[in-house]
Formats: structure tokens, sequence, C-alpha cells
């Protein structure tokens, strides 16, 4: 596991980074973004997300699961002296019209898709337009699954976490490299469940159609615009020719980003 991955106010500042620089200028093109807009990020972890949507006056909201991150990130939007609201629950639980939660101008799902399971996925993103207008955007952001490391397996510890594709052996012999490398049985569980999920550009754009969204915006990117922050490399997007290619250009894009509307 990355130091990063330990260090979680560490981590906050620079996915508030990325958000900053990359995907705030990438959704001004199609709403404008300032005081008094509301953003909801479903899956928040720590907020760095949202951080610098609040830093220019929107509203945000941020709903995780994880107990832990949800204190976080009331603790770390205390030290960055900036407001949020964060709920610790989940979100197939809520309901809009009982709950309160309103509508929002920005929903972002950023690298949470990935961890929900085929049987949940239509229900789970059909469920986001309870908490839309009709002129609401949604922000998608995903590994490509076939990407060298889109099973997350950075998530682990030791020689297993540099290796490139791993994710896609067999089953058996991928639980074996990641047991003896030492790995705990709750980080197994989760690749395995990533594993199981397996998000590509066609899987996704073919669950989408189906519950009634339309892409605004696609972008694949062969350096995912977060590595500025991680390993300091100059994000690139695909090239045009690579990114029609369908299932090839799963395996040369480290990220995955969309702009949705109803």
């Amino acid at each position: 596991m990355q130091k990063r991955h330990k260090d979680r106010f560490r981590y906050f500042q620079e996915l508030a980074c990325t958000t900053k620089d990359f995907y705030i200028e990438l959704l001004r093109s199609y709403i404008n973004i300032g005081v008094g807009t509301k953003v909801l990020e479903i899956g928040c972890g720590e907020g760095g997300n949202l951080l610098p949507f609040a830093q220019i006056g929107c509203l945000v909201t941020g709903i995780d699961i994880c107990d832990s991150r949800i204190e976080q990130a009331v603790d770390f939007f205390k030290r960055e002296n900036q407001k949020g609201t964060f709920i610790c629950e989940n979100f197939m639980l809520l309901n809009n019209s009982k709950d309160g939660i309103g509508k929002f101008d920005i929903i972002i799902l950023r690298d949470v898709i990935e961890h929900i399971e085929p049987p949940c996925k239509k229900e789970f993103l059909s469920h986001i337009k309870e908490f839309m207008t009709e002129k609401s955007l949604v922000f998608v952001c995903f590994p490509a699954w076939q990407n060298p490391f889109g099973g997350h397996q950075q998530i682990s510890t030791g020689f297993v976490s540099k290796i490139p594709f791993i994710h896609l052996l067999p089953n058996p012999l991928y639980k074996a490299f990641l047991t003896l490398n030492g790995t705990n049985s709750d980080t197994i569980q989760e690749l395995f469940s990533i594993k199981r999920s397996q998000v590509t550009v066609e899987s996704f754009e073919k669950l989408i159609k189906t519950i009634g969204f339309r892409i605004v915006k696609r972008q694949l990117w062969l350096i995912n615009p977060h590595y500025k922050q991680k390993f300091n490399l100059t994000p690139r997007l695909l090239s045009p020719v690579f990114s029609k290619i369908k299932y090839l250009r799963n395996f040369y894009t480290t990220s995955c980003t969309y702009v949705l509307r109803k």
C-alpha cells in the first residue's frame, strides 16, 4: 500500500488538487459553478473532491457508508475552514422524499462505480435520478478494468501492489499471490469485489443507456489526471484512434471520465 493511502490528509489534499485542476473546469463547460451551486458526492471518503467546490462557495454534501471516513471529512474540512454536510449512510437506503436530502446541480461518482457489484449497478445508478433536476450533471470517473492497475491491486501490500495486470489472472492464482504476499482478508475481499465488478468502457456505456442517461462528454485518459499528484506525470488523453477501438482501449485507459445528463 502506498504511503498516501495511509496518510489520509495527504490523500484528501491530492484529490482536491486534481478536482480543482481538471474536473471543475470540465464541468464548467456545461454548467455554471459558484456560490450556491449544490454539489453531492456519493462515496465521498474524506471529502477531498468536494473541497475545491466548497472553496468557491458551493453548497457541498458528501455521503459515505464508512463512519471513519465521514469523521475524517468533518475534521479535514474544519482544518481548511470550509463548510460541508457529511452523511454516514448507505446511499441506497436514502429516500429523498422522506429524508429531505434535496436535489443537486452536480452529482459526483469518482472511483466508486467499480466498487458496486453487477447485480446492484443498475439500481444504484437509477437511484441517483431521485437527487437530480432536469438540468443536473452527473460526473463519473473510474479506471477501465483491464488497464495495468484496474484491479486496485495497489491497495495491497508488498510486491503484488506493484505488479501490473496481476488482477487479470484466474481467481485461484490471483488469490494465491495475494495471500502469499500477506494481504489481509478484508483487502482480498475488496479486491475480489472489484474483480467481479469489472467496469469497462463498453459495459458502462451499455448500462447507462438502459437507465436513460445520455453522455454529454467522455474522456479516456492514457495518463490519469490524478497521476500528476501521485507520480508527477503530465496527464494525457488516449489518442482518438485508440479511443475508438472497442475492448482494446480498456488496456490503455487508466481513467474514464464521463459527464452525464438525464
